[in-house]
Parts: structure tokens; sequence; C-alpha cells
């Protein structure tokens, strides 16, 4: 178990913010265990099939990994009234899988967010998919699948660890944006997460300037990650204070 395959940094230019250069460390593990994957979790680190990366952008901390609390977490009444307006939604949580209806979901969504937002055309086909969201999923990966009668509407790609859950991608089929998937997903895995007694729901990467992901500081309360800790130290996560929000 916990094969390093590989280990680089790259230059690129930043996901999150426009005419912004980023600092990633990527790393490439076979068959990483869940305490190890939980251990890179817990410093700010990200999954995506056997790659495992986190920003390390030397004079730019717009990037802050966030987790929910979820003991504390008290479900508003808008978020009751997207719940109930869902309970007609069949979901099936299972190891995650690809399929020409995932990649039919997938494409239709990702050509929606170009649209909306001007997100990247990709070159979206199976084995891609694959490599990003099936492969490296070992013990702990899974895919909760969203079904109106027998339609495939949505796909939640999630790791279930020892002491919460770390989310890793979620996509939706836009006719279906009146239901509100994306925030009815994420008050699911709280749900499940009070229900399994799990403390933290890990959200990735908070940037406050990004549209595509600024909704992930509506969920409160959560911590925010101090910096980038190297693995051989303990992670140190905090409150932030409301007006440090804004």
């Amino acid at each position: 178990m916990n094969h390093l395959l590989n280990e680089t940094t790259l230059q690129e230019s930043c996901s999150y913010l426009p005419d912004h250069t980023q600092t990633t460390h990527y790393k490439i593990i076979q068959d990483c265990d869940m305490e190890y994957n939980a251990h890179l979790v817990e410093r700010g680190w990200r999954r995506f099939g056997n790659m495992y990366f986190r920003p390390t952008c030397a004079e730019c901390s717009a990037c802050e990994s966030i987790k929910i609390d979820v003991e504390n977490y008290t479900f508003s009444k808008s978020e009751r009234r997207v719940m109930k307006k869902n309970v007609h939604i069949k979901t099936v949580l299972r190891k995650p899988t690809t399929s020409h209806s995932h990649i039919a979901l997938f494409k239709k969504y990702h050509d929606f967010m170009h649209d909306k937002r001007g997100w990247d055309k990709q070159d979206i086909n199976i084995k891609n998919y694959y490599m990003s969201f099936v492969n490296g999923y070992n013990d702990y990966g899974f895919e909760v699948l969203y079904f109106d009668d027998e339609k495939l509407i949505a796909v939640d790609l999630i790791d279930i660890l020892p002491n919460g859950i770390s989310s890793i991608y979620f996509y939706y089929d836009p006719d279906y944006s009146h239901l509100s998937l994306g925030k009815y997903s994420m008050l699911r895995q709280i749900s499940y997460a009070k229900a399994n007694h799990l403390e933290w729901i890990y959200m990735g990467y908070y940037v406050k300037e990004c549209q595509s992901l600024a909704y992930k500081g509506d969920y409160k309360p959560y911590l925010t990650l101090e910096g980038r800790p190297h693995e051989a130290h303990l992670p140190h996560w905090f409150h932030k204070e409301p007006d440090a929000l804004t």
C-alpha cells in the first residue's frame, strides 16, 4: 500500500482566479490506504483518481482549505425546504463506476458551465473520466447517484474517511437546476455524517473571489486550515470570526 509513483511541483494557470498562476504540488500514489488518505486530506490535500494535489503558491493564500463542523451544524428553514422538495429523488450509494450515462451527464454539465461561467472546454471521454473519478477509490471512494424515476440526474463523488467525508466532485443535469441539487447533495452529506457520527465534511478549497467556489462559505460553522502544514506536522484548524468572512 501507499506506493508513491511520482511527485512533482508545477506552475500553471490558476484554476480559480483569472490572470493568476498557481504552483501545485502533485503526488501519484498507487493503492493509497485510508489512513494515509485521511492524513493528507487533514493537511489540505485533494484527490482525483490516484493523484493527490495541493496549491503551494508562495505569494497567494486565496485558496483556503475548509471543513464543515458536522456536530454543530443546524439546518436552516431554507435548507429544510430544499430537502423537502427533493423527497421524490432516489439515491444510490455505491463504488464509483463509469457508463455512457455518466459521460453524457458530465459533458452536459460542463457544456452548461462553459456557457454560464466561462469554464474551459474539456476533452471528456470514458478514459479521462475513469482516471479522475473511478481509479484509486480503494476502500473509501464512493459515488452517490441521484435518479428522477429511472433517469440519472446527478452524481456526487466522495471519500468516506474515519472522521468525515471528503467531497471530491459533484455534477448534475442543468435541466433540474430548480431542485438545487448541489445544495441538496451537500445537505445529504451532512445528514449522512451526523447519522454515522462523522465529525467533518472536507469541502476542499474555498476561494471567496471565485464564483464556482464561493458557495462553500454558506455552510457554517466551518473551520479553516492554517497554512499548508508539512506531513510530519500536526495541522491547525480554526474558526474564523464572522467579520473575517466579509
